[in-house]
């Protein structure tokens, strides 16, 4: 819900009451996200939408839209401590693809953090995903506001 409410709100709500909107979201049938599993077990978290869905990212300075054209995002990326470093994000965002191929969208955008210096990221920093994730499938970087927050983008109709 951190990028879908308006920071306050969020602030307010964290823990139980940021539940409660993520559970009223799916309630009202919308898909506020793709879930991964391995066999009964969820091991992943990809939250995906159009892009005005997430408040947060039109009052960045870093990740405000490029241009007016509509897009979906993909904001966060979670994937289950004993499960990291497998290529489960990468897989994530194979499913957000291909999940939002059917939906007549153009773009599909997404903001991970680039490791500066070929570090590693603690995980608790990467809840964006990392570049070579989205690289893996097909996304290119656009634009980059810093050195670390690149803007990636899968264009569906131009390759």
């Amino acid at each position: 819900m951190f990028w879908r409410l308006p920071r306050r709100q969020f602030d307010a709500g964290k823990g139980e009451g940021n539940r409660r909107a993520m559970k009223a979201l799916v309630e009202s049938g919308q898909v506020p996200g793709l879930l991964g599993y391995l066999e009964d077990n969820p091991v992943g978290w990809c939250s995906l939408g159009p892009r005005e869905e997430f408040l947060s990212l039109a009052r960045s300075r870093l990740l405000r839209p490029l241009d007016d054209r509509p897009c979906w995002s993909v904001s966060c990326l979670f994937v289950h401590r004993s499960h990291r470093n497998r290529g489960v994000a990468t897989l994530l965002l194979g499913a957000a693809v291909d999940y939002v191929k059917d939906k007549g969208v153009r773009f599909l955008e997404g903001y991970p953090v680039e490791p500066r210096g070929g570090k590693t990221i603690p995980a608790a920093f990467a809840w964006t995903g990392v570049p070579k994730a989205f690289m893996a499938n097909g996304f290119r970087e656009v634009a980059r506001r810093s050195p670390s927050r690149p803007i990636m983008r899968y264009d569906f109709i131009g390759g």
